[in-house]
């Protein structure tokens, strides 16, 4: 068995720009890019064609969708303009290192995080007060490939942790996404805000102690 995380709205905020394709542009622009008058619209359009579930990394679509608009961009330019223009101010919630504390006691704890910017569970997780050390394993959709709700994302942690997916307990703040762990028999646990019947952060210790959580 063991117990994974969501990271950003569960154990953490981060700030978002407010206008990602102007903050994007904003970057690529100061890195010598020529963006298309059209830039919003060529943000917002698929340029790549992926499997249902899979992820499609940042700087591979604006790359692509510079391209689309006859414009060349080096991929390490679209990739440091996408990281800088994500790059977020931090604060861990309240209840967070409690839960991870609890977590530990019933077995191994991975990170389970959906982003598509490089480097941002990486930076986010330097900025909080939770670190990598915190996890057993640390699995993102940039780096897998996988998005939830796709049963591969959640496969892949629990064989990183060494668990079924089954055994796996998730917490997270998306039914929609982390949700998703119930489809490979595992168990949600969800925070209010995005569900009207979520519980709260600081209750996770106190339902992980529930012998039929696990049974």
């Amino acid at each position: 068995m063991g117990v994974t995380f969501d990271l950003f709205d569960t154990l953490v905020t981060a700030t978002k720009p407010e206008d990602p394709a102007a903050a994007v542009a904003a970057e690529l622009e100061e890195r010598g890019v020529d963006v298309p008058p059209d830039w919003g619209d060529a943000y917002t359009e698929m340029h790549i064609d992926t499997p249902e579930g899979a992820e499609v990394p940042l700087p591979a679509h604006v790359a692509r969708a510079l391209a689309s608009r006859g414009v060349d961009c080096p991929s390490n330019a679209a990739r440091r303009a996408v990281v800088a223009a994500f790059d977020p101010d931090v604060e861990t919630r309240d209840g967070a290192l409690e839960a991870l504390e609890a977590a530990r006691a019933r077995g191994p704890v991975g990170l389970c995080s959906n982003c598509s910017v490089p480097e941002l569970v990486g930076r986010t997780l330097v900025r909080a007060d939770v670190s990598r050390d915190d996890f057993d394993a640390v699995v993102t959709s940039v780096g897998c490939g996988w998005r939830k709700p796709a049963p591969e994302m959640f496969e892949v942690t629990a064989d990183r942790l060494g668990v079924e997916p089954s055994t796996l307990v998730h917490v997270g703040d998306d039914p929609a996404t982390d949700g998703g762990v119930e489809a490979v028999g595992g168990t949600a646990l969800l925070l209010g805000g995005n569900s009207s019947a979520g519980v709260s952060l600081e209750e996770i210790p106190r339902l992980l102690e529930e012998d039929e959580l696990w049974e």
